[in-house]
């Protein structure tokens, strides 16, 4: 089944803790602190790959968490950051956060950091001065970035097929490409998008797709085409498909017309190519003329004995050429790299250092219910001290 709609909570690593540790060898009983850093935390990264076709793969995901980074160790060693984890989406997914678009992967191998990872904590030699030269603290790691993503597939594709319901669209693509849609005689035969690759010349490959029909008021909600529209968005070229055998073609264009003008995103002013299909049913080919200038071809062809499909396989290779360009003439480039901030990356108004006795809150203390919270995740053992505004309390 194809899906074009996936919700995960991602949460990036929490950085390692500082290192609480004093140099102790043979003839140095008592060296100096050499605790080392700990490692940031990983980030969660989500990237656009070419080979996925639709968000199937993260239908059963429902968290995607980072890992954590390395607590710092004597001798100064500093722990290892934490592994990224990838959230790879096909091209074209647009991330979602609160209702808002943050990113949008129209570009294959575009990496956009969804979450990043908490800050590392500091070691005790990091505290050494000449007046404080054996600081028994270290600071605890901070944790990550977390947010709940919404991602939402857009096809990047050269060509879509759109029309009325039983127009002939699946039966075009088969003929065209080498996908194998369901096709029958009865309306919303297609329920879902498929994608077809279409060969040419020279090596040339030209992806197609197909889309569940469209009726009056399917920008509004009806019918099934609806909320595949969005598929419509990034086709070069639209193939208005019409069924040549039934009458007013001219009033059944103009209705799908409507629809692709009342959903907007510019599907109004796209280039077409109107495809009279199932001329086999007719004496002669229909004689009809759309004076539109989006309408930059009229090619009568017919799946069952093949009649122009040649004319319009020419036809697309023609209006798609080689070098693809997604963005508007003036757009700016697309980083190959983005980064998304979900909250201002203040600094803390209070860290947690690690004692020898246990853990003590500098800096302004949280309310009662985050500070617990944060000791939990820093893995508070019952029986530790926590001193708190010079106030030293026993972890119940």
């Amino acid at each position: 089944m194809f899906h074009d709609r996936a919700e995960i909570h991602v949460e990036a690593g929490r950085g390692g803790d500082g290192g609480l540790s004093f140099r102790r060898e043979k003839y140095v009983p008592k060296g100096g602190p050499d605790g080392g850093d700990g490692g940031r935390g990983g980030d969660v990264v989500v990237v656009a790959d070419e080979e996925l076709r639709d968000l199937s793969a993260l239908r059963r995901v429902r968290a995607v968490r980072a890992a954590r980074g390395g607590n710092g160790r004597g001798s100064k060693k500093h722990g290892a950051d934490g592994a990224d984890a990838e959230v790879r989406v096909p091209v074209g997914t647009q991330v979602l956060v609160d209702g808002a678009m943050v990113a949008d992967l129209a570009v294959p191998h575009t990496r956009f950091v969804a979450a990043r990872g908490g800050a590392a904590g500091r070691g005790n030699a990091r505290f050494a001065t000449p007046t404080r030269q054996t600081p028994r603290f270290a600071e605890t790691g901070l944790p990550g970035d977390e947010v709940d993503l919404v991602l939402m597939l857009k096809l990047v594709v050269d060509a879509a097929l759109a029309g009325l319901p039983n127009a002939g669209k699946s039966s075009l693509l088969r003929r065209l490409s080498n996908a194998k849609p369901k096709v029958a005689d009865y309306p919303f035969t297609t329920i879902e998008p498929v994608l077809g690759v279409v060969d040419g010349p020279d090596a040339r490959q030209l992806t197609v797709a197909d889309v569940p029909g469209l009726i009056e008021g399917a920008a509004d909600g009806a019918g099934l085409g609806h909320q595949f529209l969005a598929h419509l968005e990034r086709a070069r070229v639209l193939l208005h498909v019409l069924d040549a055998s039934e009458p007013d073609l001219e009033g059944r264009f103009r209705t799908i017309d409507r629809e692709l003008a009342a959903y907007g995103a510019g599907l109004d002013r796209r280039t077409q190519i109107v495809v009279l299909n199932k001329v086999d049913l007719l004496a002669e080919p229909p004689a009809a003329g759309f004076d539109d200038p989006r309408v930059v071809r009229v090619v009568a062809t017919s799946c069952v004995t093949g009649h122009g499909l040649g004319e319009l396989r020419s036809a697309l290779f023609e209006l798609c050429p080689a070098e693809i360009d997604v963005r508007p003439a003036d757009e700016p480039a697309i980083p190959e790299y983005l980064e998304y901030r979900p909250r201002p990356r203040r600094g803390p108004s209070y860290r947690i250092l690690r004692t020898d006795r246990g853990y003590r809150v500098v800096g302004s203390a949280p309310p009662r219910e985050e500070l617990e919270e944060a000791l939990r995740r820093i893995g508070v053992k019952r029986g530790a001290e926590v001193e708190v505004d010079g106030e030293e309390l026993e972890w119940q």
